[in-house]
């Protein structure tokens, strides 16, 4: 079912100022403003898709509920053929250091180890 977006600002599901102005600089030519879930105080979802569609669904879902406002988001991962497409919707979780915060460059470590 497709909808027309009514008014001119929608929640990009994130908590990343860089992928807020990615997103913004998109939006930018159809004068729709973006607002991040980050800024209005939303809580991140649990991502247990198994595949980025999924994640980036129920971000965008979970955004919506919690605003009233339409909702935008992606997910995207490093997929290695290699290492038959790992560490894919798991990067994050690839980069996940023992106080919650995440290192990417570890990420790459952890993929170079198992290639």
């Amino acid at each position: 079912m497709r909808r027309i977006l009514s008014g001119d600002k929608i929640v990009i599901a994130t908590h990343n100022d860089g992928k807020l102005h990615e997103f913004s600089g998109l939006m930018e030519p159809f004068s729709i403003r973006t607002v991040s879930a980050g800024s209005l105080g939303l809580e991140e979802p649990e991502e247990t898709g198994t595949t980025f569609e999924e994640n980036a669904l129920i971000k965008a879902l979970s955004a919506a509920r919690a605003s009233g406002l339409p909702a935008l988001s992606d997910d995207s991962g490093l997929c290695v053929d290699a290492l038959d497409g790992a560490p894919g919707v798991y990067t994050a979780d690839w980069a996940e250091q023992a106080d919650g915060s995440r290192d990417f460059s570890m990420a790459m470590r952890n993929t170079e180890e198992k290639l």
